[in-house]
């Protein structure tokens, strides 16, 4: 109403009703009690669009034509995959008298690259060594706790770094995801069907599954959707075919020591011995079970551990943290399926301790976030019901635990913000890469739960010395290392949802 007043306002000029009508519509605005609109209205009606912001022209030639145009936008951040803080002891796995890859001996310290090499087991040197050639490693200081005031929050700017900067217990290493990306199959693998008498394809598949073998243990590289204990109607199982197929000169198949979920994938471990099986099941039992006398063998003990790399919906709310919530399980259908929950402290049912340390790899992308997973005990389902009851954040493709966050969940692109600049995320989808395959992007992903490392105690060397009455190693064993540790690489639907996720672009 106003504005059409002003406009009538503007449009008497001569006449006289012209004027009579202005003269009334001016009464009108000085009863109204909003005559002050009249002079913000004219105040605001003056206003100009600010100035273009001058910006230098270059000149670019494409087609042998000549344009002027702005120059490009600087490199963009890139998204960083945090590392697990520098332990500050030995590394598992590897031996004190063990040259390092880049061909010098270092006693007493670990150079930046040697950690990386460490971590990332079976990625090439010359893919690490490009990053630090291009200035995209950095690395997060400790901060002692002597240094901060009481009110003072922590923190730890993140500086570059060269191959030969030596590791401090508890830094950090920060390293573009791009490091982990790696080539997908084209199709997948034929898993055996169902047979307790494998063919010669099977047998040469089920043996390019072994990542180790020794005269004591076996470690596979299980593929998702493949059961590991069989029964009546399941033959094609982990566990039947390694005893048909995988005796190689030895009278037995080798014998499962512990298990995976049938979707999950990763490192699963068998034992080649009576005795080296018994050892074995009591560290993943109860490692206090497991100890002896030997006091190098308790340590190796002490040193067991599994980590898994997961993609949950979502992120938590910590960066890392310990869960310590029990589980129990409960019956449904009448007894024929059983489904594990989290149980309260006020209940009388059976229950049983369940402790879980996770930490967040990356940055929220596309409403999900990568997380490593490290089991302190071992329960059924444990690491799938912590994320999703405890963290609130269930793995992708675990229907069983997360089926109402998958109902809700859209795969579509969405903004994310990059933490470090504030701007938002945008989505590169590699060309000739099929999503359709399980991954993030397709209609039904896939479970993304991945056993991916195992250290474990030597029990071929230490076999010598539970037969021997003396708790003392010999000589000859002295060289090899008192633990071994294992990397498994991530199946193909996994590793599309890593390269998807790393394809991001700010």
């Amino acid at each position: 109403m106003l504005l059409e007043m002003l406009i009538s306002v503007q449009g008497c000029t001569n006449s006289g009703a012209r004027s009579s009508n202005v003269s009334i519509m001016l009464n009108n605005i000085n009863n109204s009690s909003h005559s002050w609109l009249w002079f913000v209205a004219r105040h605001y009606s003056r206003i100009r669009p600010p100035k273009p912001v001058p910006v230098e022209s270059v000149i670019r030639v494409s087609n042998n034509v000549a344009r002027l145009g702005s120059r490009k936008e600087g490199p963009k951040p890139r998204q960083l995959l945090s590392l697990p803080p520098f332990p500050g002891h030995p590394l598992p796995g590897r031996n004190s008298n063990e040259s390092f890859q880049d061909g010098q001996q270092h006693d007493g310290y670990v150079t930046a690259v040697n950690w990386i090499k460490y971590y990332f087991k079976g990625i090439l040197g010359s893919v690490i060594e490009s990053h630090f050639r291009e200035g995209l490693v950095q690395m997060e200081d400790p901060i002692s706790d002597n240094n901060l005031s009481q009110n003072e929050e922590p923190r730890r700017p993140l500086r570059k770094i060269r191959p030969n900067e030596v590791m401090k217990q508890g830094a950090r290493i920060h390293i573009p995801v791009s490091i982990a990306e790696a080539r997908i199959s084209k199709r997948y693998d034929a898993i055996p069907s169902g047979t307790l008498y494998p063919n010669a394809d099977e047998i040469k598949y089920l043996q390019r599954l072994v990542i180790y073998k020794d005269s004591a243990i076996m470690v596979l590289n299980k593929p998702p959707k493949l059961p590991v204990k069989g029964n009546l109607p399941v033959h094609n199982s982990m566990d039947a075919l390694a005893a048909a197929a995988l005796s190689y000169d030895y009278d037995e198949g080798p014998k499962l020591v512990h298990r995976l979920d049938r979707e999950t994938s990763g490192i699963i471990l068998f034992g080649r011995k009576e005795q080296s099986v018994s050892h074995l099941q009591w560290l993943f039992s109860n490692i206090n079970n497991a100890k002896s006398s030997s006091k190098v063998w308790n340590d190796a003990c002490e040193s067991t551990y599994q980590r898994y790399w997961a993609l949950v919906i979502g992120t938590p709310k910590e960066k890392e943290g310990v869960i310590c919530a029990p589980l129990r399980k409960v019956l449904l259908d009448d007894g024929k399926t059983e489904r594990v929950v989290l149980a309260h402290h006020s209940s009388m049912e059976p229950r049983q301790e369940a402790v879980t340390e996770y930490r967040v790899l990356g940055p929220k992308i596309n409403g999900c976030s990568w997380v490593e997973l490290r089991p302190l005990t071992y329960r059924k389902h444990q690491l799938r019901v912590h994320c999703a009851e405890a963290l609130g954040t269930p793995i992708v493709g675990d229907y069983k635990y997360g089926w109402f966050v998958h109902s809700r969940w859209k795969q579509m692109p969405r903004v994310d913000v990059e933490p470090t600049t504030g701007k938002p995320y945008k989505m590169r989808r590699p060309e000739g890469l099929d999503v359709q395959k399980g991954s993030v992007l397709s209609k039904v992903p896939l479970l993304h739960l991945h056993c991916r490392e195992l250290v474990l105690p030597n029990i071929a060397k230490f076999l010598h010395v539970f037969n021997k009455s003396s708790g003392e190693l010999p000589r000859s064993l002295s060289a090899e290392p008192d633990v071994l540790r294992f990397v498994a690489t991530m199946p193909s639907h996994m590793k599309i949802s890593w390269n998807l996720m790393s394809s991001y672009l700010v």
